[in-house]
């Protein structure tokens, strides 16, 4: 194991080379940039073997180490992942170019011509935990965007991180671009972490993707600018007018269809005046499919399931990334709303209606990157938004929100031209 010293000297010379990365890249034109991420795509085909192999080893050590289901799904690389990362990384090739845009053109009074124009942002670090498709998505969209990455996975994902990241970077360079624009770091000392979010003057942002602690770290000690992704405490609300069996099956998408992800739904709100006639076959569902309940007082009562608990304060604030979720009855739209303002992370809400005023009213209130009505929370997404690969979702309000991905990871610059205008 490296000292201290060694590991800042190694993390500071990996991200030093990636930034002076960024400028050729920077420079690079638009079909470049495309071939380079369609290239990255085939690549993670053709090493398909490679990449499998390295995950389950992964696998192994993290079965052996007695990992949670939910993160071993996120963990879990199949044919069929690897195929959409790579068709993720297509779409994104095919997207408009991010990079050049005229955002605004005017003159100005003493006629300086003046144009707001996106450029790339720089050097961008991501650091992430057992999900080693970030690897792909947050290269394929640094490429894309002209900006060079440098990647930290979690210790859980290792083999697979480090394996996508030497296919990916092949690729870039067979292109003729900077193999340095897609560095990862290959040693497991955590200290690397603390090193990466003391970079500044080197790396231009930093992006932290994982569970709560994680981003928390980023955020109080990180001395570089800092986009904050979030937890997922997602909510489904029931309101009274709702269909029943839309209801039922969005409730079951949102929850099982993959548990270890951050827009599934961790609670399930119920109107009290149709918990009786909705929440019995409800429950029945979420118990079939091996989901503990943890209800209130009035589920409780209505519950006759096997996996159910008591549920405490704590339950309304928690993401579960298992087969559980908790259950709450409320009087209304108003207590729902106001529980959800309240516990939920600003991910993704939706509310179940037939009642377009209510469905109205949700939607403006409740303070969420997404909101839904009448659809399942798993649509939040990148790829189902139509904005290919993404490298996260953003729950803050600055810079970006919800499914970020090649726009976000653009700034701008003013540029002016005169003829020799000074000013008075």
């Amino acid at each position: 194991m490296p000292d201290s010293q060694t590991v800042h000297q190694y993390v500071t010379e990996l991200a030093s080379t990636a930034k002076a990365a960024a400028t050729p890249l920077a420079r690079a034109t638009d079909e470049e940039r495309r071939a380079a991420v369609r290239a990255m795509a085939e690549a993670l085909r053709a090493s398909e073997s490679q990449v499998l192999a390295a995950n389950a080893e992964d696998m192994r050590a993290a079965e052996a180490a007695g990992t949670s289901e939910g993160l071993l799904d996120r963990l879990l690389l199949t044919p069929e992942r690897i195929e959409g990362m790579a068709a993720g990384l297509e779409q994104l090739a095919n997207l408009p170019d991010p990079v050049g845009r005229v955002l605004e053109h005017r003159t100005i009074d003493c006629g300086l011509d003046l144009t707001r124009v996106s450029v790339p942002l720089g050097l961008v670090a991501m650091v992430y935990e057992a999900r080693p498709n970030v690897t792909a998505d947050a290269a394929g969209i640094c490429i894309r965007t002209g900006n060079a990455c440098i990647l930290r996975g979690g210790s859980l994902a290792q083999c697979s991180c480090v394996a996508i990241a030497r296919v990916l970077a092949d690729a870039v360079a067979a292109c003729g671009l900077p193999r340095e624009a897609v560095t990862i770091i290959e040693t497991t000392d955590r200290e690397a972490t603390g090193v990466l979010m003391g970079l500044r003057g080197i790396v231009d942002v930093l992006i932290p993707r994982g569970g709560a602690g994680l981003i928390e770290r980023c955020v109080r000690e990180a001395s570089v600018p800092v986009i904050e992704t979030g937890t997922g405490n997602c909510h489904v609300y029931v309101h009274e007018s709702a269909d029943f069996a839309k209801a039922r099956a969005i409730v079951m998408n949102a929850k099982t269809q993959r548990v270890g992800v951050c827009n599934a739904c961790e609670s399930l709100l119920v109107d009290e005046s149709v918990a009786a006639a909705f929440l019995p076959e409800m429950l029945a569902e979420l118990d079939a499919a091996g989901v503990t309940v943890h209800g209130d007082e009035t589920t409780r009562q209505l519950a006759d399931i096997i996996n159910f608990v008591d549920a405490t304060d704590e339950d309304w604030g928690r993401e579960y990334l298992a087969l559980e979720i908790s259950v709450k009855c409320v009087s209304g739209i108003d207590e729902a709303i106001a529980h959800i303002n309240r516990y939920g992370t600003h991910h993704s809400e939706a509310i179940i209606a037939e009642d377009a005023e209510a469905c109205e009213r949700f939607l403006s209130e409740v303070d969420a990157a997404a909101v839904y009505a009448n659809a399942s929370t798993r649509f939040t997404d990148g790829g189902e938004f139509g904005l290919g690969a993404e490298i996260g979702i953003s729950t803050q309000k600055l810079h970006a929100r919800g499914p970020f991905a090649a726009e976000a990871l653009t700034t701008y610059k003013y540029v002016v031209r005169g003829t020799g205008q000074v000013r008075p």
